[in-house]
């Protein structure tokens, strides 16, 4: 029996594999260890020795691979006073319980770091596994398929370790690896440029309306250069003359969303009417969303309250959590955990969008709930905003249409790598393919 690519192959019991790769476990290949406890009282550094990283950690900006930034530090004297356990370098994380571990999110850890309960790594054996090969392999296991709970998901060390996968030669572990993260890097260019566009965007956005240094008839900055601000009323700032303060509702249609009954199968489809949920946008650093994982029918609409909303609309998560921001790329509906705007001037999304970033702390602080935070539809609408002179808005919505043009394309770039990587992994990683021979044997020769 031959693969795709012409390899003979031998049958085991994960099925053929080439005639020169083994059957192993998982603890054959790696050491497993939990996370540690995280007292309250040594949260909220922002240095420290070692990087103590939650689950929520691995959502942060430029940490999608590998762990480059954490929200908590924590000094060499507590971690040991603690007896917290440190994990390498090169170690892979995931979340070990709850709903985030059927995510299946993996992160490469870059540094020494300590990790909370929540969470295990997996330490490469020496001489039996390639570390970013490990990062890959763990990539293809799917969590879902062996938690145990239900109300609560979580993982059982050993269930882990008791995964058979099929294993190349050292060699080609590293030849698998590096062709695959070349694909990453790729795919992280494209993701930091979008990054930087954005932060152009931020700043010109805060120069504009936050310093009124937007140009003023001669192109000089409004502001320093003796522009006219006036008192704008009750809340005690001065804003540019024909600005105004208003609310919300006097911009923007604030819309809710709904679910069909899970129970009527008709009512998802994966090609259908795009449909997204908070979970959509969990660990999502783009700027435009044009579908999430599930689709609704056009009965799924008729028979729930979601609603459908045109491109430009600005999607904002309003419980579990809130405050995840991005513009519709096309028409489209949401659950009941967003509170969405649909800007009354279509040349309001780009303005909206900032703002709505801007004050996405104010919004989580007047929110409500015992048991997770929540926004109202009456309290969004409420919510005061700066309403600059409809001109000033609209140049900076044709300001920034090149930006955004671009990082839509460098988007869906992403896409196409991220589904091409997707497709190749499995076949890498069972031997279906196999990297050229002539890669393969001068990796040998090294």
């Amino acid at each position: 029996m031959l693969s795709e690519d012409g390899t003979e192959l031998r049958e085991t019991e994960l099925g053929s594999i080439p005639k020169d790769w083994k059957v192993l476990e998982i603890k054959d290949v790696c050491i497993l260890k939990a996370g540690s406890a995280f007292s309250k009282k040594l949260q909220g550094k922002s240095s420290g020795h070692y990087p103590f990283i939650k689950v929520s950690d691995m959502n942060l900006p430029n940490n999608s691979k590998f762990i480059n930034n954490a929200n908590n530090w924590i000094e060499a004297v507590d971690a040991k006073n603690t007896r917290a356990k440190i994990h390498t370098a090169g170690a892979v994380v995931f979340a070990k319980i709850g709903i985030a571990l059927t995510y299946n999110r993996r992160r490469i850890l870059k540094r020494e770091t300590i990790i909370d309960n929540n969470m295990m790594s997996a330490t490469p054996k020496e001489g039996n596994i390639d570390a970013s090969y490990m990062y890959f392999l763990f990539c293809t296991i799917d969590f879902n398929k062996i938690a145990c709970g239900t109300a609560l998901p979580y993982l059982n060390t050993n269930d882990i370790y008791r995964i058979k996968t099929a294993t190349p030669p050292l060699t080609e572990q590293r030849s698998i690896a590096k062709f695959l993260s070349d694909l990453d890097s790729k795919i992280e260019i494209n993701q930091r440029m979008n990054q930087t566009l954005e932060t152009i965007g931020q700043a010109v956005f805060k120069r504009w309306f936050v310093d009124f240094e937007f140009p003023n008839e001669e192109g000089k900055p409004y502001k320093s250069s003796g522009g006219e601000l006036v008192d704008a009323g009750e809340i005690g700032k001065k804003i540019p003359k024909g600005w105004k303060i208003g609310r919300i509702e006097d911009v923007a249609d604030v819309v809710g969303g709904g679910t069909p009954s899970t129970k009527i199968e008709s009512y998802f489809t994966n090609t259908g009417i795009h449909w997204l949920t908070p979970r959509d946008l969990s660990g999502f650093e783009g700027k435009f969303i044009d579908k999430g994982a599930t689709d609704i029918t056009e009965e799924g609409l008729k028979n729930s309250s979601a609603k459908l909303m045109p491109k430009g609309a600005i999607l904002f998560t309003s419980r579990a959590p809130i405050g995840y921001v991005a513009i519709a790329l096309n028409s489209i509906t949401t659950n009941q955990g967003f509170k969405s705007l649909i800007p009354k001037n279509k040349m309001q999304t780009e303005y909206l969008y900032q703002y709505l970033r801007m004050i996405t702390p104010y919004i989580q602080s007047i929110s409500c709930g015992s048991t997770f935070g929540e926004i109202s539809g009456k309290a969004m609408k409420g919510i005061r905003i700066t309403i600059p002179e409809r001109l000033m808005v609209e140049k900076f919505e044709e300001l920034m249409a090149p930006v955004n043009l671009r990082i839509i394309n460098n988007m869906f770039g992403v896409r196409t790598l991220k589904e091409i990587r997707d497709s190749l992994l499995p076949r890498l990683m069972s031997g279906r393919i196999r990297i050229p021979v002539e890669e393969r044997t001068a990796d040998n020769r090294k």
